[in-house]
């Protein structure tokens, strides 16, 4: 049984059913090729995977810092609390009526032995 191949510019009464058809062999990746596109798209899944938890770990970073700042600030604010007290304190005590009475302090001598 001999296949014959028809090209398609015969004259028309040469086509006949069955006559005109083409066989392909099946072609598929080899083996070597197969372990090639593996590892790339492994090596590719990697790198994604890697590039989202450093953008994660760069987050946890800046919220460090930002919390560190948050705690220089509250520090401040509570000394410039206790240095306004003071402040208070002194102004109250000099234009107290107590303290408009009292005589100012001068030194009269040292002790001697």
């Amino acid at each position: 049984m001999n296949q014959t191949y028809v090209t398609r510019r015969a004259p028309a009464a040469s086509f006949v059913r069955g006559r005109n058809t083409v066989r392909h062999t099946k072609r598929s990746l080899g083996s070597i090729s197969q372990i090639v596109i593996v590892s790339m798209l492994t090596l590719v899944f990697g790198l994604i995977y890697v590039a989202e938890g450093t953008k994660a770990t760069s987050f946890d970073y800046e919220i460090s810092s930002v919390e560190s700042e948050i705690t220089e600030m509250t520090a401040k604010k509570e000394d410039l609390a206790v240095e306004k007290a003071r402040l208070n304190s002194v102004a109250a005590a000099k234009n107290s009526t107590v303290a408009a009475a009292m005589e100012d302090a001068t030194v009269t001598g040292y002790a001697t032995e």
